[in-house]
């Protein structure tokens, strides 16, 4: 059966639907960024909840965090854990507290290749995070669709970290975007989200990874596990 064509452009105009040609609008809002000019282009206004973000970057300490840390911190203020799952490299523990993220909420998960993708399926299920940050250069598809079945039921964002060189890779994630230096800051490539591709990158200003913080921060540790799988 036909619809007129009058039926069909109403139903097209709802606005729990969308199209590739516009930006998507969610029922959930999305985790604010902090970053005003980024949020007005990401479906709901912000990092999506329950859904896979990949971040691809052709080489790491550009700035990555520093551009994640203002939701994270958000997020960890309403009694929330942190979970970082194969950080290729220790934490900047001052720039998180001067980020206003506590310490003894951020929990960094020492693991390797099938036990990293592992441990953030058990992360994700366990409804103890806010946020989930996982560097996984060697996860393939099966995995990464397994990955974004149990972020569905995560109430945070969840960002997976990747080599630039797997951007033309396909994903279930329903966001990908690409990172790069940029004079002051970082210049962020969305090209694949809820709607159409971000025309030209933007350029965001962030502060670059510093190595000492003058002010005087409260020496802490985040919790560390090395996870092994059941068999």
């Amino acid at each position: 059966m036909s619809l007129p064509a009058s039926t069909l452009l109403q139903s097209l105009q709802r606005s729990d639907l969308w199209s590739g040609a516009r930006l998507a609008t969610s029922s959930v809002s999305g985790v604010a960024s902090g970053f005003p000019a980024l949020d007005a282009v990401l479906p709901g206004g912000g990092w999506p909840r329950g859904e896979l973000t990949e971040v691809f970057q052709a080489r790491q300490g550009i700035g990555e965090l520093t551009l994640l840390l203002p939701a994270l911190a958000g997020l960890v203020a309403e009694d929330g854990w942190v979970a970082a799952v194969s950080p290729p490299w220790p934490l900047h523990a001052p720039a998180w507290q001067a980020a206003g993220l506590p310490l003894e909420r951020l929990l960094v998960v020492r693991a390797e290749g099938q036990e990293a993708a592992w441990a953030c399926e058990q992360l994700l299920a366990s409804g103890a995070l806010a946020g989930l940050l996982a560097w996984l250069p060697e996860v393939d598809t099966r995995q990464l669709r397994r990955l974004q079945l149990a972020s569905e039921s995560h109430p945070g964002p969840v960002y997976l970290f990747r080599p630039a060189a797997q951007a033309g890779t396909a994903s279930p994630a329903p966001l990908r975007l690409a990172l790069d230096a940029a004079p002051g800051g970082l210049a962020v490539t969305l090209f694949k989200r809820r709607g159409p591709p971000l025309a030209a990158p933007l350029i965001l200003t962030v502060k670059r990874p510093v190595r000492t913080i003058r002010r005087a921060v409260r020496r802490m540790t985040p919790t560390v596990l090395h996870p092994t799988p059941v068999s």
